[in-house]
């Protein structure tokens, strides 16, 4: 397949496709050893077609600044390798202490548990059944679906687990690369266009399962099933979806939380006089003198079902504030939210929640020095956090200048993207690529846009890039140049916005519309959406002065945040003219 696309790329430039040689190291002594003879025949006479040079019973030793060398001693000068590998288990399945096989595979029982941990089940390539050893093949891992869900439920239930057996022979449609293939079943083998067409029409259909979802059903009732293993937990299950009280009896329960907790390790500071490790009914700070306290609070639900994932954005928006006045952070309190449920599980979803934000707050030096945790229906979490400044080098909404740039230090897009995700229209990579940014802290880009002179920063969030900018023109008495075609946009981000999903907070914030001159304009424009898009863990918007910004923006970037942009330019007020304070232009 590489050897066709790249042939039809060059010929269509113009160029010589005869440059290109291909070579196919193999150890094994043939091809496809595992088909029957009439298909290797078949691969054995298309490559040599092709001019694809085999060297079979060369294992590959070693490769070297693009010189490759078999285990005989063979080698070749290449200008591209691909290392086309079997299957093997992840290296963190050796910490486990779960059974293993040779290649690092989980050995699970006909039931698809593994062989020393009942409750813990495996299937697809991660996992080989003891008893039935089978081939890595997508086939395999299908089939085990429907089995493993059902033990799954059976196990639930307090059932017995159904053994599965899977199936000894499968049909294999491999394609040759140009819109041709083989298909290989035990001694059968039949070639031809018509078979790439239905390999297509298979993998098509496949795929579109998991990119044509439906919408999600909100209104789902729980399932009518009991997880509890003896009569304690089966106490707790009905209290767990029984009528729940309020007030402080809507508490987590103290032997939850302080087992939860004991695995933390927060870190501690010489300014906490009183803090987690000494508890008290409240905790005590020092504030050095000449020093000045910034206190913030944020808190939001769960958008993402990864409470550790969750727990590291949670800490960071909440500390977004106290970097964007260019303090430091000191401590912070917490406010979670924990679903019902039995104690393990609340147990396990506190922990790894609080883990994430623990990992966060101490990268930033900030200690947790306590909390609340309640009961209810969603996950959520917030930090009220306390930050030391110099009150002379604040950093404020109300510090533009005339004459200054305005530097954005991360991309925007969440609101829409995670509107996306919720329902099931958002590209797994774009969301990966959305939490990797809010997971980004902004501290290292506040101490680079101070050293730089900064007088005005905050954080891009829930108001949107616009709603913030017009939170700093109207203090500063100043109006500004928003450049659509500069702001760094996340991945997906257009994508999703134009498709009109956006996030539940947008219709608030477009009422800002008023703020820029010709809106009317704008509206079609792509990017107009997004600038009213509701960020969670967003950047940081700052000002500083024109003879600097190149070299800020360099730093910036330097220190990991590639997708810094100069997004427009801060205007004197324009007191004769129009009242709107934002002009855009791309």
């Amino acid at each position: 397949a590489m050897q066709y696309r790249l042939k039809n790329e060059l010929e269509q430039r113009g160029q010589d496709s005869g440059q290109l040689h291909f070579h196919l190291f193999d150890a094994a002594d043939e091809i496809l050893p595992t088909h029957n003879a009439k298909v290797r025949d078949v691969f054995q006479r298309t490559l040599s077609e092709r001019g694809v040079k085999l060297h079979l019973g060369s294992p590959v030793e070693k490769v070297s600044e693009g010189l490759l060398r078999t285990a005989a001693g063979e080698t070749l000068q290449t200008d591209e390798v691909l290392w086309v590998t079997r299957a093997g288990g992840p290296g963190w399945l050796k910490d486990t202490g779960l059974a293993l096989d040779d290649g690092l595979f989980l050995r699970v029982r006909d039931t698809l548990q593994v062989e020393n941990d009942d409750n813990i089940f495996a299937a697809g390539d991660i996992a080989n059944v003891t008893n039935h050893p089978r081939e890595k093949a997508g086939v395999f891992a299908v089939r085990q679906g429907p089995p493993l869900a059902d033990n799954l439920k059976r196990l639930a239930l307090g059932k017995t687990p159904k053994d599965f057996q899977p199936q000894k022979t499968w049909l294999a449609l491999i394609s040759t690369g140009d819109k041709y293939a083989v298909a290989s079943r035990g001694d059968m083998q039949f070639d031809g266009a018509s078979v790439w067409r239905w390999k297509d029409w298979i993998d098509r259909r496949f795929m579109q399962k998991f990119s044509d979802l439906p919408p999600m059903d909100t209104g789902a009732a729980l399932p009518d099933t009991a997880a509890a293993q003896n009569p304690e937990e089966a106490s707790q299950a009905i209290s767990a979806v029984a009528m729940r009280c309020g007030g402080c009896g809507a508490k987590v329960g103290s032997t939850v939380l302080s087992r939860a907790l004991s695995e933390l390790k927060p870190i501690e500071r010489d300014d906490i006089l009183i803090g987690l490790h000494a508890p008290d009914d409240a905790a005590v700070l020092r504030v050095p003198p000449g020093k000045a306290v910034v206190h913030t609070v944020d808190f939001f639900r769960a958008f993402i079902d990864d409470p550790y994932t969750f727990g590291r954005v949670a800490a960071n928006h909440s500390l977004g504030d106290v970097f964007a006045m260019g303090a430091e952070a000191q401590s912070a309190t917490a406010v979670a939210t924990i679903p019902y449920g039995i104690e393990s599980k609340v147990e396990d979803v506190l922990y790894q929640m609080m883990s994430g934000a623990v990992e966060v707050l101490n990268e930033a030096g900030c200690a947790l020095v306590g909390g609340h945790t309640g009961e209810g229906q969603e996950l959520a979490l917030g930090f009220a956090v306390n930050g030391l400044i110099n009150p002379d080098e604040v950093m404020s909404k109300g510090g533009l200048q005339a004459g200054d740039v305005l530097i954005l230090t991360k991309p925007i897009g969440t609101g829409t993207l995670f509107a996306a995700h919720a329902q099931l229209a958002a590209k797994g990579r774009w969301i990966d690529s959305a939490l990797a940014s809010m997971v980004q802290s902004n501290k290292k880009a506040a101490d680079c846009l101070r050293s730089f002179g900064s007088k005005a920063c905050t954080d891009v969030t829930g108001f949107g890039l616009l709603g913030h900018l017009v939170e700093m023109t109207r203090p500063s008495g100043v109006d500004a140049e928003l450049d659509l075609s500069a702001i760094p946009i996340l991945p997906g981000a257009e994508e999703t916005a134009a498709a009109g999903i956006l996030s539940s907070l947008q219709p608030a914030n477009i009422r800002l519309r008023r703020g820029i001159r010709d809106q009317e304009k704008w509206v079609k424009h792509p990017r107009y959406p997004l600038i009213f898009d509701p960020q969670t863990a967003g950047g940081l918007l700052a000002s500083v002065s024109a003879d600097k910004a190149e070299d800020c923006v360099r730093e910036l970037k330097a220190l990991g945040y590639p997708h810094t942009a100069i997004i427009g330019r801060v205007l004197p007020q324009d007191e004769s003219g129009p009242i709107e304070p934002i002009t855009l232009r791309e």
